[in-house]
């Protein structure tokens, strides 16, 4: 008995809308060696991820769309999707943020070495920064909460139907700056403590000019600043986790506003 192989139109209009969201996401989100990793093995990522959608796609495409309202729904869907890769990637710039300023306070600014993801030269506490965010990325349980939501958007937002809020640059704003204030206050214990080793030796050396103080302080700042990031490192995943809930309750917003 032979059997019907035919695809229709609309599940061919589906496959490629939600593709187009998906890829959408894989460019922000912080997955370890995405970035750099070869454009077959993304390109099957994104179609492996659309293939599991499939009992989600949409149903309602009953009509073929013309070319101009086609793109138009390509490129919403390719908003979405960065959209909600680009609030994910927020809690990893927010550790680099906190590693740069770490490393310009105790001399770390002058080693660098390869980034992995952009394959560039960057200093070794915005690397170690960066992979300790995307270990945590999955040790934490983000990825699950991202891609349950964004699973959900597909019901809530079927492809073809997503606009841009007017009040979508309220949300991100304030999230944005957050990356600023979470990287600030994550290395400000350190920060604090080698301003203090400066006053000190400054200090010193205004009442003895005779003492060489400044080839210490370099050396000197360097081993207390790695020390106590160390120490700190039992912090990361509370404050992942504090800033994984706001960006999940930042997407939640998003899809179910």
């Amino acid at each position: 008995m032979p059997s019907d192989l035919s695809i229709s139109a609309s599940t061919l209009f589906a496959f490629l809308l939600v593709l187009c969201r998906v890829s959408g996401v894989f460019i922000f989100v912080p997955l370890p060696g995405i970035q750099t990793g070869a454009e077959v093995v993304r390109a099957l990522l994104a179609l492996s991820f659309t293939l599991a959608l499939y009992p989600r796609w949409p149903t309602n495409l009953t009509h073929a769309p013309g070319f101009g309202e086609l793109i138009g729904w390509v490129v919403s869907e390719a908003l979405l999707g960065l959209a909600v890769g680009l609030i994910v990637s927020v809690i990893t710039e927010a550790f680099q943020m906190g590693a740069q300023i770490l490393s310009l306070q105790a001399g770390y600014s002058f080693a660098s070495t390869i980034d992995p993801t952009t394959r560039a030269d960057s200093t070794v506490l915005v690397v170690i920064a960066q992979l300790v965010a995307s270990l945590l990325f999955f040790a934490t349980g983000l990825d699950h909460k991202v891609f349950v939501i964004f699973s959900q958007s597909l019901e809530t937002y079927p492809p073809g139907s997503f606009t841009v809020p007017l009040a979508f640059a309220d949300s991100i704003v304030p999230l944005g700056a957050t990356i600023f204030s979470t990287g600030f206050r994550l290395v400000l214990p350190i920060v604090a403590l080698l301003l203090m080793v400066d006053i000190a030796l400054a200090s010193l050396g205004r009442l003895n000019s005779q003492l060489q103080l400044l080839t210490m302080a370099f050396p000197a700042k360097m081993l207390i600043g790695l020390g106590l990031l160390a120490w700190l490192l039992v912090l990361f995943p509370r404050v992942f986790n504090h800033s994984a809930d706001e960006v999940a309750g930042t997407i939640a917003q998003l899809i179910y506003r």
